[in-house]
């Protein structure tokens, strides 16, 4: 298959890993709602923390992918790695 299409698939799946880790966090860790969990998170000026918390994830899946030797796969997710730190600075 196409080497940007495997590189696509990393990138979504390294952004869909970083919102389940954001949505984990604040459910398991707040200990209340989504919406509230982010809202509270958004008044505190941490949400760039929250996006770095988030982002957890895509380091475990950076390694199971070079394991599984899907290299591309791999950059993807590295790649969106860095869409979501670019994001968090520019949101500060």
């Amino acid at each position: 298959m196409n080497k940007k299409i495997h590189l696509l698939y990393g990138m979504l799946l390294g952004l869909i890993l970083a919102f389940v880790g954001i949505y984990l966090f604040v459910t398991l860790f707040m200990k209340t709602d989504f919406e509230n969990g982010i809202a509270v998170v958004k008044t505190q000026s941490n949400f760039g923390k929250l996006i770095t918390i988030g982002a957890i994830p895509n380091l475990i899946a950076f390694f199971v992918l070079l394991k599984m030797k899907r290299e591309m796969w791999a950059r993807g997710v590295v790649l969106a790695t860095f869409i979501l730190a670019i994001s968090t600075i520019f949101y500060l």
